[in-house]
């Protein structure tokens, strides 16, 4: 097992991290900024390395300061968590080269499942649903494009094929302003990535957006844990997800499984990773692959009783898989929230020090948070603060137990999406299920 792990990363993750290291008998070394002095899993850890400024490029984002940090503490391994730098090819081969390992993928399949163009170009080859769409990068021939989005069918979505989070894409209706599009999402892409690269997709007009959940090791050993439904989202921004995914059926999921374990040992996968859908009418659509632990595995680790964390760590230390395909078994409901410091109606970041916090509690409650009364949240990183779970034998004991369990949360001194949730859970279509991605936006007015 490996001796001892940096963990780069913050909040809720870094906490999560620590604790799986612990459970293995792994030394911990928490590396921060000056403004997470305080953090849970820093006051936690057997060493810490602050690396730097409050800003996120001088600090969580700053290679060598964190591989300098590995260095100094005699660390073996790093493990980058989600965000910051967790899909950085360039930052797991520098890792890499400097004699460490990284927790996840190799850099060249980082590299090659975080271009979205040559995503879906490997899905294609290894039998993996994918939307239709350009088959590469939108060239300067208008006349092409034309022809291209005329081909696919209106409405169509514009790409950038270093996306993510919803920046660099724009969805056109009509003909007339395809190019205005094409436009707009390359100048977006320049400004959010450096690359203004894009590539056109049908626009699925009431996707719902279901994910599988993948571990592998060195030896070619994959797994699928089954689904996720992740479709309550605003501005392409996950706020509530779920294992299993309503009205997916055993058969959906052996199959849809089944491909992205062909689609692992296409590119020779390593670590956890999760592959992204949209679905409609049945049909499963490849869109991305995240080549890191998802801030919504915990639904997963629920219901299938598998410690994903762990296992990175296991296979980052070249265990082989503890588990086939036939150990895997989806039992029960689970339903996470993700808690945010922000106004719950604007939207708008809620920094500040929580005069007190308390987590609640009962049978099939879990809370992943970094808050404790005194904690003051930082102005300068992402707003989640914590991700609230609730397990039941039935999706129906789940929702009533997170209905439960979000009363009986409490944080004051900032303001937090608490009351969001609590109205989404009474809404008569959320407790149906099967939701599109497009809903919750439809019904809090926002365009």
């Amino acid at each position: 097992m490996l001796e001892k792990v940096v963990i780069a990363n913050r909040g809720e993750i870094a906490l999560r991290i620590l604790r799986a290291c612990r459970e293995l008998g792994i030394k911990t070394v928490a590396v921060h900024s000056t403004a997470d002095k305080n953090l849970k899993h820093v006051l936690l850890a057997d060493e810490t390395v602050c690396i730097g400024p409050p800003a996120s490029k001088d600090s969580y984002l700053n290679m060598p300061a964190i591989i300098s940090a590995a260095e100094v503490t005699d660390s073996v391994a790093i493990h980058p968590g989600y965000g910051f730098l967790s899909e950085n090819a360039d930052f797991a081969e520098r890792v890499e080269k400097s004699g460490f390992i990284f927790i996840g993928p190799r850099a060249e399949t980082i590299r090659l499942m975080g271009d979205k163009v040559s995503a879906i170009r490997t899905m294609k080859k290894a039998g993996v649903p994918c939307v239709p769409g350009s088959d590469g990068p939108i060239g300067s021939d208008h006349d092409e494009t034309f022809r291209i989005a005329r081909g696919i069918g209106y409405p169509v979505i514009i790409k950038a094929t270093a996306g993510g989070g919803g920046r660099g894409m724009r969805v056109v209706h009509s003909e007339a302003t395809l190019l205005n599009g094409l436009n707009s999402a390359q100048a977006e892409a320049i400004a959010a990535f450096g690359n203004g690269q894009v590539y056109m997709e049908k626009f699925l007009e009431k996707p719902r957006h279901i994910e599988i959940q993948v571990l592998a090791d060195e030896y070619g050993n994959v797994i699928h844990l089954g689904e996720r439904d992740c479709s309550l989202q605003r501005r392409h921004q996950k706020v509530i997800e779920e294992a299993p995914a309503p009205g997916i059926t055993a058969k959906q999921r052996k199959m849809i499984g089944e491909r992205c374990v062909a689609a692992c040992r296409e590119v020779g996968y390593r670590s956890a990773g999760t592959f992204e859908f949209l679905y409609e009418d049945g049909e499963f659509y490849f869109i991305e692959m995240n080549t890191r632990v998802q801030v919504e595995h915990p639904v997963t680790e629920l219901v299938t009783g598998i410690d994903i964390v762990k296992a990175q760590l296991q296979i980052a230390a070249g265990e082989r898989l503890r588990w086939s395909q036939s150990d895997v078994t989806v039992r029960g409901h689970a339903i996470e929230c993700r808690i945010n410091a922000e106004d719950p109606r604007t939207f708008v970041p809620s920094p500040g020090p929580v005069r007190l916090f308390h987590a609640p509690g009962g049978p099939g409650i879990r809370v992943d948070t970094h808050l404790y009364s005194g904690y003051s949240v930082p102005p300068y990183y992402d707003s989640m603060i914590g991700k609230l779970i609730a397990y039941g034998e039935d999706r129906d004991t789940a929702i009533a137990r997170m209905k439960n369990a979000l009363s009986e949360m409490v944080i004051e001194g900032i303001k937090t999406n608490i009351p969001l949730h609590q109205e989404i859970f009474n809404h008569a279509a959320f407790k149906a299920g099967g939701l599109d991605i497009h809903y919750l936006e439809r019904r809090l007015g926002i365009k």
